[in-house]
């Protein structure tokens, strides 16, 4: 039976800058695992979850192009935390098994995959990850983040933060912590410091499993 890769869980609040902090692993050569990407993919014009989405909230979710209306959705599913479960509940299965699924077939020493709410997913992923890195930033810095990315009010985005994990919750599953408050130098010294120690960590797995050698 194959093993899977050595797995890093890269979580973080909204806007902390996880995505930034995966593109710079992914050019030393990491893999990055994406479930942001996933969910892109299960919810863009013909994508798997669609038909379930549209079963559980109507047509008028898609956008022109027969994908999901993924801002009018954000909209709904924050106002209405009932709606927002039940997105879930479509979401994350089909989620977990294209994780599950990708981590069986990789090559990579390590893996470092995404999962913006790891900490309230944590029972379902604790199995694949080995170590958890959370990139944290003050919550005001978040708050100016993701208004000024998505463009929206201060309400939604206190209604899209207070949907999460708290901050104290994600720092108490942390292996690892990557402060993003400096600049984009800063970031990509403890990047790389990070990268380094976890090729060490993947091998010592590997050499440590019967079989090896």
């Amino acid at each position: 039976m194959r093993r899977r890769p050595f797995c890093v869980g890269l979580t973080g609040g909204l806007a902390a800058g996880k995505s930034e902090v995966a593109a710079r692993f992914a050019a030393l050569g990491a893999e990055v695992i994406d479930t942001d990407r996933i969910a892109r993919d299960l919810t863009g014009p013909g994508g798997a979850a669609l038909p379930a989405i549209v079963r559980a909230f109507g047509s008028d979710c898609l956008a022109p192009d027969g994908g999901l209306d993924r801002a009018a959705m954000r909209t709904r599913v924050f106002a209405d935390s009932d709606a927002r479960r039940r997105l879930e509940a479509i979401l994350h299965p089909l989620i977990l098994d294209r994780v599950r699924a990708r981590l069986a077939l990789s090559p990579a020493p390590y893996v470092l995959l995404v999962v913006p709410l790891l900490a309230e997913t944590w029972q379902d992923y604790r199995a694949a990850v080995d170590r958890v890195l959370v990139v944290d930033c003050d919550e005001a810095v978040q708050m100016r983040r993701v208004m000024a990315r998505d463009g929206i009010g201060e309400d939604l985005a206190r209604a899209m933060l207070a949907a999460q994990a708290d901050r104290q919750t994600r720092l108490a599953l942390a292996d690892d912590v990557l402060n993003n408050v400096g600049g984009l130098d800063h970031l990509a010294r403890q990047v790389r410091l990070l990268h380094d120690r976890y090729l060490e960590l993947a091998k010592t797995r590997a050499d440590s499993l019967p079989g090896a050698g």
